[in-house]
C-alpha cells in the first residue's frame, strides 16, 4: 500500500512540476500580448554578448499561438516523461538541456534573434530516444520508442529547408546535439536494466563468477541429497 501511495505522490509531483513549467511559459506570453509589446530580446542572439541572457529565457518567448500550443504539449509530454523515468538524474538532465542547447545555439546560430523552447524539446526527445535504447531497460525502452513513433519526424528539422528559413533549425540542431552527447555521457547513470537471472546470457566477469558459485553449490546440495541417511 505504501509503494502504491509513493508512486502515486511520484506521478502527481512530476505532473506538478510540468505544469508549472508550463504555466510560466503561458504566462509569459499573455503578458507579452497583454501589454501589446514584444519580447524578442528574451531570445538568443549567436555572437553578440546581448544575446548571451537569452540561453536562459529564450524558452519563455514564442512567436504566436500556434508555436506555443505545439512546444508546450511537446515539453509537457517529454519533461514528465523525464522526471517520471529518470528520478534524480532528471533534475541534472534537463538543466544541461536547457542551458547547453542555448550556449550551443549561440555559437552556432545565424545573425538573428531566436527565441521558442524547440531547442529543449529536441534535446529532451533526442536524450530520451537514445538513452532508452543504450539501457535496454524495458520501461525506457519502451518510453523511446514512443518518443521515435510521435517525434521521429523531428529530425528532418535539424537541417535548413531553404536559403532564408524563418524557423531556426540551428535551435533544433543544438538541441539535438546536445540530447544525444548526454546519453552517452550519463549512459551509466541513473535507472538501469536490472540484474540478469541466472539462466540469462552472461557478459561480464563478475556475471560468470556469480553463476559459477551458485553452479558449486547446487551441486554440493545435490551430493548432500545423495547421501544415504545412517540407520539409528
Amino acid at each position: 500500500m505504501s509503494h502504491f501511495s509513493s508512486e502515486k505522490r511520484h506521478i502527481i509531483n512530476t505532473l506538478i512540476l510540468s505544469a508549472c513549467l508550463i504555466g510560466i511559459i503561458v504566462l509569459v506570453f499573455v503578458v507579452e500580448h497583454g501589454l501589446g509589446t514584444d519580447f524578442y530580446y528574451l531570445g538568443v542572439h549567436p555572437q553578440e554578448v546581448n544575446g548571451l541572457p537569452g540561453i536562459l529565457t529564450l524558452i519563455f518567448v514564442h512567436a504566436g499561438w500556434g508555436h506555443l500550443i505545439n512546444n508546450c504539449i511537446s515539453l509537457f509530454i517529454l519533461t514528465a516523461s523525464l522526471f517520471y523515468f529518470y528520478g534524480r538524474l532528471a533534475d541534472k538532465i534537463f538543466l544541461l538541456c536547457w542551458f547547453c542547447s542555448g550556449l550551443l545555439l549561440w555559437v552556432i546560430g545565424r545573425d538573428s534573434w531566436h527565441i521558442g523552447a524547440s531547442g529543449l524539446i529536441y534535446a529532451l526527445a533526442f536524450f530520451l530516444c537514445l538513452s532508452g535504447f543504450l539501457r535496454r531497460h524495458v520501461p525506457l525502452v519502451a518510453i523511446a520508442m514512443i518518443v521515435v513513433l510521435f517525434y521521429g519526424n523531428m529530425v528532418w528539422h535539424v537541417f535548413p529547408w531553404q536559403a532564408d528559413d524563418p524557423v531556426s533549425w540551428e535551435g533544433h540542431l543544438s538541441g539535438a546535439v546536445v540530447g544525444i552527447v548526454l546519453a552517452l555521457i550519463y549512459r551509466k547513470q541513473g535507472p538501469q536494466r536490472p540484474v540478469k537471472d541466472w539462466h540469462e546470457e552472461l557478459d561480464s566477469d563478475d556475471d560468470k563468477d556469480l553463476a559459477q558459485y551458485a553452479e558449486s553449490f547446487e551441486l554440493e546440495g545435490e551430493k548432500q541429497d545423495g547421501e544415504e541417511t545412517p540407520a539409528v
